[in-house]
């Protein structure tokens, strides 16, 4: 945002600094072999090629084939090699920069590998952090890698969960003091490959070659790069003066008083928190006349020292009087740009509510941007429960009992299927099909039968040109509305039966005279027939994430993919792309056409938007390892474990709602490994239904089971009071069992609402026994 502020001496002393400084560049991966260097080596050729000066010293490709052939015609300065021995006492070469020559060369821009490498004892600066560092005030922009758990923060976590030493890291401020950080992302599947063939011998992470091991570091890069984008995106916004969520991460706030039950209240929402993937802030308001008894000093205390040992942050805010409360919980609320308010059901009966002001009631009243979580008090039915317990014991393996035929049935065709994956993106232009292709290539360098069943390059030459020997399965032609469009032959690729088919954009709609509606449906097909497929797609065509994207970029996505096809997926792997790189990859004209590039800039290319797509991807992929950590029965998920069976009852109306309850409703269910139960309540038979109200509710319909969900119409007929609907409701949540229930604000303007009772408040005063997420109603 514009100011006509004068800069301070030291801002303009700063930025005259960072003028004369060079820029600092780095890759960051789960462990050794994930593609650090190669990418490095790539971007540096592209960066020669533009005729800049680059150069590169202490780099190691372990004569891995594809990365040495990466080095092309770069300049290598000799480093300073010496030896030390191991921790099993071996003796091992070492490489340091040799700073001396590097000044003498002076290159615009110089690739070194491992960040976190330490000097020998007599070198001047006893780490190659300090080394890079010297040299970025020299003016050398740097290129670096470093692996995840080689940052102190991340190296604690790994310690925590794999049980090992890191020998050498980095303060964790490294990242943040990048200009920028760029995620390499492949699944432990590719790095066991890799291992298996060989290209990852000279390895020094192999300790941690072992799948659960993999994801857990994994998670943890992903998870390190999006907290890193969170926070300039927070910078971003600012700046631009925007307030409230930005939609793409989870920040929950727990309301507490000083009373027994605010442990729970805190322990809810850490595991709320962690579900959601978001931070935690806990709050208490009080009335800065009053003093605290001996009592409430030693829960607060105790508050403070629970929050931070969970790794929230605990405040306490003192107000003048406890008179519109709630409205000062909500103005904080949205300055700390929280997504939702967790606190305990209301026990107050009606009269006691409009005398004393109900704090639930305020917060209805005044937020239409935040959820609220009322936390029911199950203490008296089931006593304290802090953690839910597992969805299901772990199963004993019976290894002499017969399989009944349909698990017999069902296990055979899973063995048949074909293998799927899936490149993840946060927009065009990233890489995803380039990805595809060179992996390809690379499988059709090993001998697997690889062709292209559907390709679009969008005349992006680096992207055509990997295609080369790659076969190319010709498209289907067909009539529409008298003109011939294309589309991919399904019945020519199962008819050529090769072991791959790459596939590009997975979300596609085909032709409306076209087999399958959807592009996802005809990959169905090709795993079925035993083909295994590669494909790709954005995030932001991932159905349950519409309306995030919506709240990010201000565009509706009309093609959408169902969260089960990536969930089939055998493999998810995100490329990623800084929105910088990004943006000027579209201003050279390398993404779109020259007509597009200006509009593309101002709208969806915004670098507001990217930054927000970007971590939006970075969580997404990082809660999909999450979740497949979980499926492995392992007790590693940084996530914590859900300990407890759950339903999770949406209620809606068919208004302009529904479908984001529904999609709300499904993460809650998806992260919680729940049922998902969708209701409508109809006033009247099924005969009395308008078409445009069949047709609304069969759109509900085909959304919930797209998401794999159940849902129900129930048929009320004569007029309901206010009273029975509410009653009915808590009835039918009720007898499907749920432990959460998730309903909409009311839509009715506040002017209208008083003197009157809204249908929310008479359904949470019923459903005080469950937990009810109320959802923002963002219009």
């Amino acid at each position: 945002m514009s100011t006509f502020r004068r800069k301070s001496p030291e801002e303009l002393l700063d930025m005259i600094t960072r003028l004369k400084q060079g820029k600092l560049k780095i890759y960051i991966g789960a462990v050794s072999g994930s593609g650090k260097t190669y990418h490095m080596l790539r971007d540096g050729q592209l960066l020669k090629q533009e005729g800049l000066d680059v150069a590169l010293c202490a780099v190691s490709t372990l004569q891995r084939p594809e990365t040495v052939q990466q080095l092309g015609d770069l300049e290598r300065i000799p480093s300073i090699h010496w030896m030390k021995q191991d921790a099993e006492g071996q003796e091992c070469e070492q490489k340091d920069l040799n700073v001396e020559e590097i000044l003498r060369r002076n290159p615009e821009v110089l690739l070194v590998d491992h960040l976190a490498h330490r000097n020998r004892p007599e070198a001047e600066h006893a780490t190659r952090w300090e080394d890079i560092q010297y040299l970025l005030r020299k003016g050398i922009s740097i290129m670096v890698t470093v692996n995840v758990y080689e940052l102190e923060g991340a190296a604690q976590l790994a310690r925590h969960y794999l049980g090992r030493e890191v020998e050498c890291t980095v303060p964790e401020d490294v990242l943040v003091q990048a200009d920028e950080v760029r995620l390499i992302d492949v699944t432990p599947e590719v790095i066991l490959q890799r291992d298996l063939a060989g290209h990852l011998n000279g390895s020094t992470d192999r300790a941690y070659f072992e799948r659960g091991n993999l994801a857990v570091l994994r998670e943890l890069a992903l998870r390190t790069v999006a907290e890193g984008v969170g926070d300039l995106l927070e910078k971003h916004r600012a700046e631009q003066g925007l307030t409230g969520p930005s939609g793409t991460a989870e920040r929950i706030m727990v309301l507490v008083q000083y009373h027994w039950n605010g442990s729970i209240y805190i322990r809810r929402g850490q595991q709320i928190a962690r579900r959601l993937s978001g931070d935690l802030l806990v709050a208490s308001f009080r009335n800065r006349g009053v003093k605290l008894t001996t009592e409430e000093r030693t829960f607060k205390r105790a508050f403070r020292e629970l929050t931070e040992q969970i790794g929230g942050v605990f405040e306490e805010i003192l107000i003048r009087s406890r008179f519109s409360l709630s409205r000062q919980m909500v103005n904080y609320a949205r300055e700390h740009q929280v997504t939702r308010i967790v606190l305990g059901h209301s026990r107050q009966k009606r009269w006691q509510e409009l005398i004393n002001s109900s704090i639930v009631n305020g917060l209805l009243l005044h937020t239409r941007h935040i959820d609220i979580f009322l936390m029911a008090d199950r203490a008296e039915q089931e006593g304290e429960r802090i953690l839910p317990a597992r969805t299901s014991a772990v199963k004993k393996p019976e290894t002499y009992r017969r399989l009944p035929s349909d698990e017999i049935k069902r296990q055979i065709e899973s063995i048949k299927r074909g293998t799927f994956k899936v490149y993840v993106g946060a927009a065009p232009g990233v890489g995803k099909t380039y990805t595809m292709l060179r992996e390809g290539r690379e499988l059709l360098r090993q001998g697997i039968d690889v062709v292209i069943g559907l390709l679009e390059t969008h005349g992006r030459k680096e992207t055509a040109e990997q295609v080369q020997e790659l076969p190319l399965i010709p498209r289907k032609r067909i009539l529409y509305s008298d003109r011939q469009l294309e589309e991919m032959d399904v019945d020519a690729i199962i008819a050529r039966n090769p072991e791959v088919v790459l596939v590009d954009e997975l979300a596609h709609t085909n032709v409306p005279s076209s087999r399958n509606t959807k592009r996802y449906e005809d990959i169905r097909e090709l795993l079925d027939a035993g083909i295994s497929v590669i494909s790709t797609v954005n995030i932001q065509h991932l159905e349950s994430l519409n309306d995030a994207v919506e709240q990010i970029t201000g565009i509706r996505v009309r093609e959408t993919v169902p969260d089960s096809i990536l969930h089939l997926a055998d493999e998810v792997e995100l490329i990623d792309v800084t929105p910088q790189t990004l943006r000027q990859r579209l201003s050279e004209g390398k993404i779109y056409a020259a007509a597009k590039i200006e509009q593309s800039l101002n709208h969806f290319f915004k670098l507001g938007n990217l930054i927000a797509l970007r971590e939006l991807a970075l969580r997404e992929v990082a809660d999909d390892v999450d979740e497949r950590l979980e499926s492995w029965e392992r007790n590693t998920s940084l996530r914590g474990p859900w300990r407890r069976e759950e339903v999770i009852f949406v209620v809606v109306k068919l208004d302009h709602e529904a479908e984001r309850l529904i999609r709300r409703g499904f993460r809650t269910a998806y992260r919680l490994k729940a049922r998902l139960v969708v209701t409508y309540i109809h006033g009247g038979n099924e005969g009395t239904m308008t078409e445009d109200e069949r047709m609304k509710a069969e759109r509900l319909l085909k959304l919930t089971q797209r998401l794999g969900g159940e849902f129900y119409i129930e048929y009320r007929a004569g007029r309901m009071s206010m009273k029975e609907l509410a009653n009915h409701i808590n009835e039918q949540a009720t007898r499907h069992g749920a432990t959460q229930m998730v309903i909409g604000q009311s839509s009715t303007p506040r002017w209208k609402r008083w003197g009157r009772e809204s249908i929310l408040k008479k359904v949470l005063r019923g459903a005080r026994n469950m937990d009810v997420l109320v959802v923002a109603d963002r219009e």
